[in-house]
């Protein structure tokens, strides 16, 4: 069994609370937007970390990470990459890569809004973390853990935390 924390969007900002809400987990996994090395650097010291680049990350993200990730954790394919959309609403380049990979679990991020979702017709589960950073319209942030054991997703778990804490400007 794996246990996963997963974010996305940080924006080069880590909430005080990501390393004590991870602590437990056996890897970390962001869903692009990461926002500067450093802060992949920091996530990466903590836990073994798979990410992805997003739309705002510079060279020195890109140059580390890739747009989409594609691998197995216990018997789960898992396909990640930054902008996706939803089940139905795929962005192209993410349903063509649905359609090619057929993953047991899809991750995006970009859109700041967290979404748990079964797509049935391509037999996956899509999620979106939200928004980890306080960069953004979203109010509150958001973090997702769950894990994963043989072919099952099972545990997860949603934490929200507030945008606004000491000494933080809610942006």
């Amino acid at each position: 069994m794996v246990y996963i924390g997963l974010l996305s969007d940080t924006h080069s900002f880590l909430h005080p609370k990501i390393f004590e809400i991870f602590k437990d987990c056996d890897e970390i996994w962001h869903a692009g937007d990461i926002g500067n090395i450093q802060t992949a650097d920091s996530l990466n010291a903590f836990k073994p970390l798979k990410a992805v680049y997003g739309n705002i990350d510079g060279h020195k993200v890109r140059a580390v990470y890739p747009e989409t990730q594609v691998f197995q954790c216990e018997d789960v394919k898992v396909l990640i990459t930054h902008i996706g959309g939803y089940p139905g609403r795929y962005w192209k380049k993410a349903r063509e890569l649905i359609l090619r990979e057929k993953p047991g679990l899809f991750i995006s991020g970009h859109s700041h809004i967290l979404k748990v979702m079964y797509d049935k017709q391509n037999d996956l589960l899509h999620i979106n973390p939200g928004a980890s950073g306080k960069f953004g319209s979203h109010r509150v942030i958001t973090l997702v853990r769950f894990s994963v054991n043989r072919k099952e997703i099972k545990d997860l778990e949603v934490i929200e935390l507030r945008k606004n804490v000491i000494g933080l400007k809610n942006n």
